[in-house]
């Protein structure tokens, strides 16, 4: 950062062309090798070092999830990929890297003003690192997508260079932008419906309208039952546990009020006195997403005016970024889950007003709301019908990438060094298909662990 408010900025014209300059000492073509160190470490050890610190009877269902297919073992091994990118060529720009990037990881969800807005859903492994970590890592998801949806090679590549194309363009739009106009800058539902063609907006209209329809008090009757008056969370072993005391033997209750009181620290003083008027009336431990499985997660049910005014809180444990190890120097949060909170501050634009951090028990942890008119795309194996849109889908993710790094990085400089032409597309489309090869190898590897008896792994598959 600048040491004072009167140090002349270098213009947007000067920016461009220092990120252009920047191609002579890392050429674009360059990002598009992607060769196995001969030195990898072992992915599997990776997968069974992060387990360690996670709930032990929870780590088979994480394999299992993993083993649902390539492209889940992909979204689940943020720390494998992490290692690897640590390897390739950058050009020593930095952003707010979301640290875990792939299609999986976007959705809609409501603003404070009650609009849908398109966006990341989940920053866990938010850390600043270079920006092509999260483009490569985005591109190579979309290659690995769209083999799992039934396309060919052919599919895959034009599938990470919808992803990249579609960055490339916008970050060069937000470059020209004021900072103000991209700091407000949103994605919201009117902007994804005007890009898509007609099949494609047919699609994203049945997803918004279900994401309406993920209110709170909606959440209410699926996940909660009438117990002797008052909503009890529904048990569904082992995806959610309704438990009365931590692994440590600490009651639940008591381990949730020091989590809470710690937590509302974090919230400015408007948002502390709303949630004052709500009291805690049940919690269960969730099992989420594929990598994160085995973390710390509790869902909270509180109680407004009346049982018709919920509010649902996911406490969920933050721990170290995987992009941490491979980046230099240390950033000012002795909390994780501050980290995560100022990460997603920084780079959403709109996150949700019980977004807060907090500490206790000896774990970090951050808090938001469990459901707010949220909904995110899902993959099915063999749909080829989906994989006729899925390169807007793509663009889409690119778009919201873009504005990401736009809000945390210098997006002229990005945009220089990207340029006009396809030579960036088509140098990380090359890659992201060495990376989904890379990536089938990796799968077959956790399936051999599996069939050999190093890891156990549950019947449970399903990705929620």
């Amino acid at each position: 950062m600048l040491a004072n408010f009167t140090d002349k900025r270098p213009s947007v014209k000067e920016r461009l062309a220092i990120g252009k300059a920047l191609r002579d000492q890392v050429p674009r073509a360059d990002h598009g090798h992607f060769a196995k160190n001969p030195d990898r470490p072992d992915p599997i050890g990776i997968l069974e070092q992060q387990n360690v610190s996670r709930v032990q009877k929870l780590v088979p269902v994480r394999f299992a999830r993993m083993l649902a297919s390539p492209f889940a073992f992909l979204r689940g091994s943020a720390a494998v990929m992490a290692a690897d990118l640590a390897d390739t060529p950058t050009t020593g720009v930095f952003v707010n890297a979301c640290g875990d990037m792939h299609v999986a990881n976007f959705g809609v969800f409501a603003s404070a003003e009650r609009n849908l807005i398109f966006a990341i859903n989940d920053f866990d492994e938010i850390h600043p690192g270079p920006w092509e970590w999260d483009l490569k890592r985005l591109a190579a998801s979309a290659a690995v997508a769209a083999r799992f949806m039934g396309g060919d090679k052919a599919k895959a590549a034009d599938a990470a260079r919808a992803t990249v194309r579609s960055y490339r363009k916008r970050i060069r739009r937000f470059a020209e932008m004021g900072y103000l106009e991209v700091w407000y800058n949103r994605i919201d539902e009117r902007a994804v419906m005007d890009t898509l063609s007609a099949k494609a907006r047919r699609r994203a209209e049945r997803a918004v309208a279900k994401a309406r329809e993920k209110g709170h008090v909606q959440v209410l009757d699926k996940l909660t039952e009438q117990v002797d008056g008052e909503h009890r969370i529904i048990e569904e072993l082992p995806l959610i546990v309704r438990e009365s005391h931590l692994e440590n033997g600490t009651p639940i209750n008591q381990a949730l009020d020091i989590m809470l009181r710690s937590y509302v620290e974090s919230l400015t003083y408007d948002r502390r006195k709303l949630l004052s008027r709500y009291r805690l009336v049940d919690s269960a431990r969730k099992v989420v997403g594929v990598g994160s499985v085995g973390t710390g997660c509790w869902v909270m049910l509180l109680q407004g005016i009346d049982s018709d005014d919920p509010l649902f809180l996911q406490v969920k444990q933050a721990q170290t970024s995987v992009l941490a190890p491979y980046v230099e120097g240390q950033l000012p949060f002795e909390n994780q889950g501050h980290r995560v909170v100022v990460g997603q501050r920084l780079t959403q634009g709109a996150p949700d007003i019980f977004l807060g951090w907090g500490e206790g028990l000896g774990r970090n942890f951050y808090v938001r709301q469990l459901a707010d008119m949220k909904g995110s795309a899902s993959f099915n194996e063999g749909d080829v019908e989906q994989l006729e849109t899925f390169e807007e889908y793509c663009a889409l993710c690119g778009w919201a990438l873009a504005l990401a790094h736009a809000k945390s990085g210098d997006a002229a400089i990005i945009a220089g060094y990207c340029g006009n032409s396809a030579a960036l597309d088509d140098a990380i489309a090359k890659f992201a298909l060495a990376y989904a090869r890379q990536t089938d190898k990796d799968y077959e590897a956790l399936d051999k662990a599996r069939r050999s008896g190093r890891i156990r792994v549950t019947s449970e598959t399903m990705v929620k």
